[in-house]
């Protein structure tokens, strides 16, 4: 593979950016394919997938090589692009998966070799990158012919276990912020396994739903457009840029029935005991199930994290939970694919409540077995007394 002199050193200085500043690996594309408006399609993609892949394989590359030197790393990969991955056969699973020691001891104590060595390899893999037709402006075949008229091709997205009525894949990766389609609030970019965590809420017309770790707001999107912005959907963050975010996108969505509430206080949540008729907590998490599409998480990510999270996850459960009204519906979810992060931590919720909260269902879509990201969802109802 043949880089050119400044793509090569534009990912020499986007690898530096990353490890040595600690910067998120997707900005630092970002930024420089914003800064590079000479670049032609075929530099811009070679850019980005260079600096994915080397970001992703960082440890195989730095032992193949023999230096962790960015210069070094980005030489050694465009000489070896297409064979280093078989030099690594012989190597130890988390240097030939290129994962922390730490990663994969915990993967394979939760879930076992057979099933980790796997996962690791399928969370290597790119994303597919997934839209959600928004149906509140348009049908999955009348967006798929608009994008088309924009030449923009997908196609839907069909998995026998899991149904994803508005999903279509992209072909080819492009950038589908441009398009008009998307400008007017007729697609969103969103994970197919994302898109199934709103509809597992059931949610109906015209009920108070509360989505209380909204981030960005995907989910509460999903929400407004299954309810045919018919009730309520309140989102809540502690973080008041992104509930900012989400009224822009909502504007554009043209998801008329969502308020935000930043959570600034313990007091914003005891307003709201007993009131919700189903919450949602897409609690922070670990991230290893979307590790394919940010593959710095993994260098990122610490033992003392997940200990943190714990923590974080059963406070929230504990105390968020106390929003459903009797006789509601709880759906806790991550893009986890640990247990001790999803079904486990749910059943000692469950049991701390003395059976106020029972487990009705839940699921773990992997990327092994489907083209989904990495997500746990589980639905609870809270007793009626």
């Amino acid at each position: 593979m043949n880089l050119h002199r400044p793509v090569e050193t534009a990912c020499i200085t986007a690898i530096q950016n990353i490890f040595s500043e600690s910067r998120h690996a997707d900005k630092v594309i970002e930024h420089a394919l914003r800064t590079q408006r000479k670049w032609g399609s075929r530099d811009r993609r070679m850019f980005a997938e260079t600096v994915y892949d080397i970001v992703r394989w960082r440890r195989l590359l730095s032992v193949l090589s023999g230096s962790e030197e960015a210069r070094k790393l980005v030489e050694y990969y465009a000489a070896e692009k297409d064979q280093f991955r078989t030099h690594a056969s012989e190597l130890p699973l988390a240097i030939r998966e290129s994962y922390p020691d730490w990663m994969v001891a915990r993967m394979t104590q939760e879930v076992g070799l057979e099933r980790a060595s796997s996962l690791l390899r399928a969370l290597n893999e790119p994303a597919p990158h997934t839209l959600r037709a928004n149906e509140l402006k348009a049908t999955r075949d009348t967006v798929q012919a608009r994008l088309a008229e924009e030449e923009i091709e997908t196609v839907p997205v069909a998995q026998p276990t899991f149904e994803t009525p508005h999903a279509l894949r992209l072909i080819k990766r492009q950038n589908i912020f441009k398009s008009r389609a998307f400008q007017d609030g007729w697609v969103e970019m969103q994970d197919a396994g994302s898109q199934l965590i709103a509809p597992f809420l059931k949610p109906k017309a015209g009920e108070f739903i509360i989505d209380a770790c909204a981030g960005g707001g995907g989910k509460a999107l999903h929400l407004a457009a299954l309810m045919k912005n018919r009730g309520r959907v309140l989102a809540m963050d502690v973080q008041q840029w992104k509930l900012d975010e989400l009224q822009r996108r909502a504007r554009r969505a043209g998801a008329s029935n969502i308020e935000t509430r930043l959570i600034d206080s313990t007091k914003v949540i005891k307003r709201l005991e007993g009131k919700a008729d189903r919450v949602l907590l897409d609690v922070p998490c670990s991230g290893t199930g979307v590790i394919r599409r940010n593959p710095d998480a993994k260098w990122k990510l610490t033992q003392a994290d997940l200990d943190r999270l714990a923590e974080l996850q059963m406070n929230i459960l504990v105390n968020y939970s106390k929003m459903v009204k009797p006789g509601g519906v709880l759906v806790y979810s991550t893009c986890s694919v640990l247990p001790s992060e999803n079904l486990l931590r749910v059943q000692d919720f469950a049991n701390r409540t003395d059976n106020e909260f029972q487990i009705e269902t839940q699921w773990q879509v992997s990327p092994i077995e489907t083209p989904f990201d990495g997500f746990f969802a589980c639905r609870l109802t809270r007793a009626l007394n």
